[in-house]
């Protein structure tokens, strides 16, 4: 049976940039949703086809103010032979005096006990589900706001940690998916809390829409620029 076209999406990535190599110990950062649950199916899927000798596991980081994992999702990890690692961090509890809190500082909150957890385990890379919308959007961002050409590259080697970020989806758009994700019957979590302030983002999103009009050509388009670049025609 063929498999399906975002796991053949994401095996063009893992091949182009090397994502998955032998020997890997690689943890996946599990936040319940349909990006990094795609993420999650994809590596199960793989290693059960023993194309590389590597192992994998999926860290989930719960705080108090999103929702735990849902029995439905935890139901599907298990179909998939997958034992998810759950740890609790209070992050308002660590929110400084004066501070407000916000999304960046959940993530990087959530993102601390990734590399932390990572690093204590020894593991050699960390596999995140952003997508292909979610670089070009920060792409935008970072053009517009900085001035700066740049955005989450599909691998990125930590200079003052021994770990690799991966982002096997760079290729894949956010479309493609919520087809498979409809398809496989995801039941996926998604964050509710209060203190979501992504204004910056959505308007990136809007801008990459009226862009390319959601053409996935268009976006890859704009995501292979980036390796073509004619420097003798830029300032």
């Amino acid at each position: 049976m063929a498999q399906p076209k975002l796991f053949s999406i994401i095996d063009k990535a893992v091949f182009d940039y090397k994502l998955i190599e032998d020997g890997d110990n690689i943890l996946i950062g599990a936040s319940g949703g349909k990006d990094s649950t795609a993420l999650i199916e994809y590596f199960a899927a793989r290693k059960k086809q023993n194309r590389e000798n590597f192992n994998f596991a999926c860290l989930h980081v719960e705080t108090e103010i999103g929702s735990p994992l849902s029995k439905g999702l935890l139901d599907l990890f298990h179909k998939w032979d997958v034992e998810p690692i759950i740890i609790k961090v209070d992050v308002l509890g660590r929110l400084k005096p004066g501070k407000k809190m916000n999304c960046w500082w959940c993530s990087t909150q959530r993102r601390t006990e990734l590399n932390n957890y990572a690093i204590e385990k020894g593991f050699n890379k960390i596999a995140l589900g952003h997508h292909l919308d979610d670089i070009l959007e920060t792409l935008l961002m970072n053009m517009i706001n900085k001035g700066e050409l740049s955005t989450m590259p599909p691998r990125l080697k930590y200079n003052q940690y021994p770990v690799t970020i991966i982002r096997p989806l760079c290729m894949a758009d956010e479309q493609t998916i919520i087809q498979h994700a409809n398809n496989a019957g995801y039941i996926c979590d998604t964050c509710t809390c209060n203190y979501q302030d992504n204004s910056g983002r959505k308007k990136a999103r809007s801008k990459l829409q009226d862009l390319t009009q959601g053409s996935p050509l268009e976006k890859r388009r704009i995501f292979e620029s980036l390796k073509n670049i004619r420097t003798e025609y830029l300032p």
